[in-house]
């Protein structure tokens, strides 16, 4: 399989569906092309541990997430894509009702395996959290 040939200039076509897990939580696609993904949340109670700060799950959910769409849109119809590590640092708590940003980009595409790093920040553009993904890429 050759790399896929994409043109870094322009926004996909429609931006990607993020799925019913993503759609449950609130993650709301703000801007797509082949290089970067990005997507807003609102902190809600439901995604809240015990002491009332946003639990760490949900920030290694949205990253996995968006590191999974980013680059199965990357590779497109040849193959489908599979996480097969996250890795997501915690960097500043978050309460409910707090608007994050978060944004995939990739560090490595490559014919059998992609890395994408995906940060998230407030509304005061401070990173929250961090985390990278490795995505195997299966082709037939």
């Amino acid at each position: 399989m050759s790399t896929p040939d994409k043109s870094t200039a322009s926004a996909l076509a429609a931006p990607p569906d993020l799925g019913p897990y993503a759609n449950a939580i609130g993650l709301t696609v703000t801007a797509a092309t082949p290089d970067e993904l990005t997507a807003s949340w609102t902190v809600v109670d439901a995604l809240l541990q015990p002491y009332g700060l946003l639990h760490g799950g949900a920030h290694c959910s949205v990253v996995e997430t968006l590191a999974s769409v980013a680059a199965a849109s990357w590779l497109g119809p040849s193959g489908q894509v599979v996480g097969t590590t996250n890795t997501t640092d915690f960097f500043r708590a978050s309460r409910s009702g707090d608007r994050l940003v978060s944004t995939a980009r990739p560090l490595h595409r490559g014919r059998s395996r992609q890395v994408w790093r995906v940060e998230t920040v407030d509304e005061q553009g401070r990173l929250v959290a961090a985390g990278q993904v490795g995505i195997q890429n299966l082709t037939s």
